[in-house]
C-alpha cells in the first residue's frame, strides 16, 4: 500500500473515531432542566388584587441570584431553628412539629425546635387589640428588638413563631410575617391560617398555609427574590387565597438558585417530600411530587 493511499485511509479512520466519539458526548439534560417540564407558567395577565397586580417587579434570573447578597449555610452555621412563642395547644404544637420535619426535609438542613417563650416577653408598647378583638403584637419589635438578640450561633436562619395575629405598622391591619433577609430571622403568625381557631377539621389546611408561608420567606434570606417564573412556592402573595392557589412546590428555576446554595442531592429531597407529603396526606403536592419522580426515570 502506498504512503498516500494509507495516509487517506488513517485520516478517514480518525474522522469516524472522532464523529463517533462526539456523537456519544451529547449535553446530558440537567435535573433542573428535566423537571422544567413539570413548571406551570403563570398566566401572562394577573389577576386585579394580586400580588403581581399591584407589585412591578423584576425577574430574578440565576445569574442575577449568584451575584446578589444573601447568606448561606456553612460549617459550624448551618442550622434552621425555629421559636415558638406563645400559649400554644397540643394541636398547634404538632402543626409546629410536623413544619420543622417539612423544612428540614425543604432545605436538607437540620432544623430544631427551640423551648417555648411566653407572649409575657412583649411589652405592653407593642401590643394592641384589633377591630375584631384579638391581641397584636408589633412585628417589627419581634424582629430586630428579639430574635436578633437570641439567635443561636450555629444558626443560619431562626424563624419564630407565634400563635398571636401580628400587625407591621399602625395604619395596616395584619401581616402573616415579616423577616430580616440580612439578619437570618423571620416571624410567622399561625393565627390566620385557621382562622383564628385551630382544629382536626383545618389543621393541614392550616399546616399547608404554614409550610409555604415560612418555606417562603426562609427562601427570601438565601436569596430568592418573589418567582416570576412559574406557580410556585416563591410567588407572591397578598391573600390566603392567593397562598391557597400556590404550589408549596418551587419551579424549576427557583430550586436551581436554592441548590447553588446548598449542595443537596436532588432525588433524595424529592423522595423525602413525597413520604411527608403521603403521610399528611397532601394529595396535590404529593402528586406534582411524584410527577418529577416520574421524569427523572
Amino acid at each position: 500500500m502506498s504512503q498516500g493511499k494509507y495516509n487517506f485511509i488513517s485520516k478517514v479512520f480518525y474522522a469516524i473515531i472522532f464523529i463517533f466519539f462526539f456523537s456519544c458526548q451529547k449535553k446530558k439534560i440537567s435535573y433542573f432542566e428535566t423537571i422544567a417540564f413539570n413548571d406551570v407558567k403563570l398566566s401572562a395577565t394577573p389577576k386585579p388584587g394580586s400580588w403581581r397586580y399591584n407589585h412591578d417587579e423584576q425577574f430574578q434570573q440565576f445569574e442575577d441570584f449568584q451575584k446578589s447578597k444573601k447568606i448561606k449555610p456553612e460549617p459550624g452555621k448551618n442550622t434552621i431553628y425555629l421559636q415558638p412563642i406563645g400559649d400554644f395547644n397540643e394541636l398547634q404544637k404538632k402543626e409546629i412539629e410536623l413544619t420543622k420535619e417539612y423544612l428540614k426535609i425543604y432545605f436538607q438542613l437540620e432544623t430544631k425546635i427551640l423551648p417555648a417563650l411566653p407572649n409575657s416577653i412583649f411589652p405592653k408598647t407593642v401590643k394592641r387589640i384589633f377591630k375584631d378583638g384579638q391581641e397584636q403584637i408589633l412585628a417589627g419589635y419581634v424582629l430586630d428588638s428579639f430574635l436578633i438578640k437570641r439567635k443561636p450561633k450555629d444558626a443560619v436562619v431562626l424563624m419564630g413563631i407565634t400563635e398571636r395575629d401580628l400587625f407591621p405598622r399602625p395604619e395596616w391591619n395584619y401581616v402573616f410575617g415579616m423577616a430580616s433577609y440580612e439578619n437570618g430571622v423571620g416571624v410567622t403568625s399561625i393565627y390566620r391560617f385557621a382562622n383564628g381557631h385551630l382544629t382536626d377539621s383545618n389543621f393541614n389546611e392550616s399546616l399547608t398555609r404554614l409550610l409555604k408561608i415560612s418555606s417562603h420567606e426562609i427562601g427570601h434570606m438565601f436569596g430568592i427574590s418573589h418567582c416570576l417564573n412559574a406557580n410556585c412556592v416563591m410567588n407572591g402573595t397578598n391573600t390566603l387565597s392567593e397562598t391557597d392557589f400556590h404550589y408549596a412546590r418551587a419551579c424549576s428555576l427557583c430550586q436551581r438558585k436554592l441548590n447553588s446554595s446548598i449542595a443537596y442531592d436532588n432525588k433524595k429531597r424529592l423522595l423525602e417530600l413525597k413520604s411527608f407529603f403521603e403521610k399528611q396526606h397532601f394529595n396535590s403536592e404529593l402528586a406534582r411530587t411524584e410527577q418529577d419522580l416520574n421524569l427523572l426515570q
